[in-house]
C-alpha cells in the first residue's frame, strides 16, 4: 500500500498503468519475472527508466522520432490550439459596442458564444472517430481549412444570423483541437516526459484564450470587431501550410505484445550519444534476436519526407462501429467521471470570466473597451507561470515517488498537484466575486482572475497526465467524454449574465467556488481507490474485449 494507494489482489498480475520504470534489485515479488533486460530505457539522466510505452524497432514508429521532431510537431499544433483558444472569447471585451452594432442584447451575444460551445460538445463525438479511423493529419489539415473560412465568412457577415452561422460551425472545426493533441502527446511521448508536453499545449490553449482579450480590445475599439475574425483568418491561413508540411501522422498500429529485442553490451556505448529524453535510433545489429523472431520480423524501411506528406495513409482501425460508441462507454470509468466532473467545472468557470469581464469591469470599474482587454493580462502571465511549474514539477514528482515506491509507477502519482489547483481556484473563484462585490480597486478581480486560470495550468497537467497512464490506448476517448463538458459549458454561458444581474456576483462566485471544492474533493477516493478501480475493469473481459480490440 504505496502512500495509501490500495493495492488490487485481484486475479491481473500488474495492474494497467503501473509500470515497472527502473532496474532495481528490490522489486516487489509479483515484478521479479519481468524481464527488464529486454526492456529499451531511455539515456543519459533516464537511462535507469524503461521507456514506457516501449517502442518497435520501426523507424516510422513515432515513438522513435527525434525529440526536437516531436516537440516541432507540438509546437505547430499547440500554437494552432492557441488560435482556437482565443477564436471563442475575443469578441468579450467588446460585448456592449458588438451588440449595439448588431441591434441585439448583450445576453443574446453571450448566447452566441454558448452555441459555439455547445457545437464543440457535439462534434467531439464526430471529430476523435474520424482521427482513430483515418488518422489525425486528415483531420487537422480539414480542421484548419475550414477555420480560415469561417473566419473570412465572420469577417464578411452583416447580419446577426450570418454572424452566429459562422460561430456555430466554426465550433465543430474547433473541435480537433480540443481533443486531438492531447492523444498527439500520447502518440508521441513517453510517460516520464508527457507532463512536461501536456504543460506546454495547455500553455498555448490557455494563453490563447487569455491572451485574446487583451489583444482584441484594441482591435475592437481601434480597427472594429470584424477585423478580430480577419486576423484570425489570416493565422489560421498561415498554419494550413505550416500543419501540411511539418505535421505528420502520428497515429501508429503498434503490434499486440510486441516487445523490442534486447541491447547487446555492444551498444550501450553508442546509446550514450543519444539525446537524454530519446531513446537510439534503432540500427542493423543493435538488438539480439531470438531465432524465431529473426526468421518473422522485417524492420520497414524508413518512410521519405515526401511519402509523409501524403495526407490520407490508410485507416488504423477495422471496426469503426465500436470508434464511435467508445466514447460514451468511457462514462462506465469512475477516472473519466472524475476527470469530466473536475475539469469540466473548473473551465466552465474560466469561460464565465470570458463571458462576464465584458460587463462587469465597464459597468463597475468605468474600463474601456482596450481596458477591459487588458485585464487579459494577469491569466496570461499567470498561466505562464503556471506552466512552467506545473508540467516539470509533476513529471519530478512522480519520479521521485516511483524511486520511493521501488521503481514502480503509479498513475494516481500525478495527483498530488491538486493540492496546488485547489489553493489556487479557492482564492481565484471565491476572491473575484468578493472584490467585484466588495468593489475594491480593480487589481482585487484582475488578480484573482488570474489565480483561478492559473489552477487550471495545474489542473490540466494533473487531469491528463492521469488518464494518458492509466488508459494509454482510450486517451483519445477519454478525451472526447471529458470535452463534451462543453455541454455544461453552453448552459452556464447561456444566462450567467442575467444570473449575475439577478443575484449579484459575490452569490455566483460563491457557488461556483464551492462547486469546485465539491468536486475537487473526488480525488481523494481516487488517489485511494484508483488502482484497485483500474484493475477490477481490467478484469471485466467483455468490457476490454469492445474497448481495446479494434484491429
Amino acid at each position: 500500500m504505496p502512500f495509501g494507494i490500495l493495492e488490487y489482489h485481484g486475479h491481473t498480475e500488474i495492474v494497467p498503468g503501473t509500470a515497472c520504470m527502473n532496474d532495481q534489485s528490490d522489486l516487489p515479488s509479483e515484478l521479479h519475472d519481468v524481464p527488464t533486460e529486454q526492456l529499451k530505457h531511455g539515456t543519459g539522466k533516464y537511462s535507469h527508466i524503461i521507456l514506457v510505452p516501449q517502442p518497435t524497432d520501426d523507424p516510422n514508429d513515432p515513438l522513435n522520432w527525434p525529440l526536437w521532431k516531436k516537440d516541432m510537431i507540438l509546437c505547430i499544433v499547440g500554437l494552432s490550439a492557441a488560435v482556437v483558444g482565443a477564436y471563442g472569447p475575443m469578441l468579450g471585451p467588446g460585448m456592449i459596442p458588438i451588440a449595439q452594432e448588431l441591434n441585439i442584447s448583450i445576453n443574446t451575444l453571450a448566447q452566441s458564444t454558448a452555441w459555439l460551445i455547445l457545437t464543440i460538445g457535439l462534434s467531439v463525438f464526430i471529430t476523435n472517430p474520424l482521427a482513430k479511423i483515418v488518422g489525425k493529419r486528415p483531420v487537422y489539415v480539414l480542421a484548419i481549412i475550414f477555420l480560415t473560412i469561417v473566419n473570412i465568412w465572420g469577417a464578411a457577415a452583416k447580419t446577426y444570423s450570418s454572424f452566429l452561422g459562422s460561430r456555430i460551425v466554426g465550433g465543430f472545426a474547433m473541435a480537433p483541437y480540443e481533443i486531438l493533441v492531447q492523444a498527439t502527446i500520447g502518440d508521441l511521448y513517453f510517460v516520464h516526459q508527457r507532463a512536461t508536453r501536456i504543460a506546454v499545449w495547455n500553455l498555448f490553449l490557455l494563453c490563447g484564450i487569455a491572451g485574446a482579450s487583451f489583444i482584441s480590445g484594441y482591435i475592437i475599439e481601434d480597427l472594429g470587431y470584424k477585423w478580430t475574425f480577419g486576423i484570425c483568418s489570416i493565422l489560421f491561413g498561415v498554419w494550413i501550410f505550416a500543419i501540411f508540411f511539418f505535421v505528420p501522422e502520428t497515429a501508429y498500429r503498434r503490434p499486440k505484445g510486441a516487445l523490442p529485442h534486447a541491447k547487446t553490451s555492444s551498444d550501450n556505448s553508442a546509446s550514450n550519444h543519444a539525446s537524454p529524453d530519446h531513446p537510439s535510433t534503432p540500427e542493423k545489429g543493435a538488438f539480439e534476436t531470438s531465432e524465431a523472431a529473426a526468421g518473422s520480423e522485417t524492420i520497414p524501411a524508413k518512410k521519405t519526407y515526401v511519402q509523409t506528406l501524403a495526407i490520407f495513409s490508410g485507416t488504423y482501425t477495422s471496426q469503426p462501429l465500436k470508434v464511435f460508441i467508445r466514447p460514451f462507454i468511457m462514462f462506465t470509468y469512475p477516472a473519466v467521471i472524475w476527470a469530466w466532473l473536475l475539469y469540466g467545472t473548473v473551465i466552465t468557470w474560466i469561460v464565465v470570466f470570458s463571458v462576464v469581464n465584458g460587463v462587469i469591469f465597464p459597468t463597475t470599474y468605468g474600463f474601456s473597451v482596450s481596458e477591459t482587454g487588458l485585464t487579459g493580462l494577469s491569466p496570461f502571465i499567470f498561466s505562464l507561470i503556471g506552466e512552467a511549474i506545473s508540467g516539470p514539477l509533476n513529471d519530478w514528482i512522480c519520479v521521485k515517488l516511483t524511486e520511493k515506491n521501488k521503481g514502480i509507477y503509479e498513475p494516481e502519482f500525478r495527483l498530488p498537484l491538486m493540492i496546488v489547483v485547489v489553493i489556487l481556484g479557492t482564492v481565484g473563484f471565491y476572491g473575484f466575486g468578493a472584490t467585484v462585490d466588495a468593489k475594491t480597486h480593480w487589481t482585487g478581480p484582475v488578480i484573482t482572475y488570474g489565480l483561478a486560470n492559473m489552477s487550471l495550468a495545474f489542473l490540466a497537467t494533473c487531469v491528463f497526465g492521469y488518464l494518458l497512464d492509466s488508459y494509454p490506448r482510450l486517451s483519445e476517448e477519454a478525451f472526447v467524454a471529458i470535452n463534451s463538458r462543453n455541454l455544461l459549458t453552453f448552459g452556464l454561458t447561456y444566462f450567467v449574465n442575467d444570473w449575475i444581474a439577478k443575484d449579484g456576483p459575490l452569490k455566483v462566485f460563491e457557488i461556483l467556488g464551492s462547486a469546485f471544492l465539491g468536486v475537487s474533493i473526488l480525488t481523494v477516493p481516487l488517489w485511494v481507490f484508483g488502482k484497485r478501480i483500474r484493475g477490477w475493469i481490467a478484469e471485466r473481459q467483455f468490457l476490454n474485449d469492445f474497448m481495446n480490440d479494434l484491429d
